[in-house]
């Protein structure tokens, strides 16, 4: 089993932007190929959990994370970022060599 956290920033900000999506009940993160740095996260809202996906939860809140992106995410905490430059989810993951100036790009 992965250990994938969720911070209480992260946890906050979820349930926000659940509360106005009532049809959706997940985050759902998950890693693609592409971006700056080779590989890149995605994040969507969704109702309904795989058989196969991670669930993670805080606070009364779930991120949904799918088996293949488990592999590239082992170890990683979701965070919520405010900061001058904008307000953005960010993924904290030990096993990424590099990452891109966005933030949401990364290499392993």
């Amino acid at each position: 089993m992965s250990n994938i956290t969720l911070s209480e920033s992260a946890a906050k900000r979820i349930k926000a932007i659940l509360e106005k999506q009532p049809d959706k009940s997940y985050l759902r993160v998950s890693v693609e190929g592409g971006g700056c740095s080779g590989f890149s996260y995605k994040f969507d809202l969704d109702d309904t959990a795989n058989a196969d996906d991670l669930v993670v939860s805080r606070d009364g809140v779930s991120v949904l994370v799918d088996e293949m992106s488990l592999e590239f995410m082992a170890g990683s905490e979701i965070d919520f970022s405010t900061e001058l430059i904008g307000a953005a989810f960010k993924i904290n993951n030990p096993n990424a060599t590099a990452g891109c100036g966005c933030g949401t790009s990364f290499s392993i």
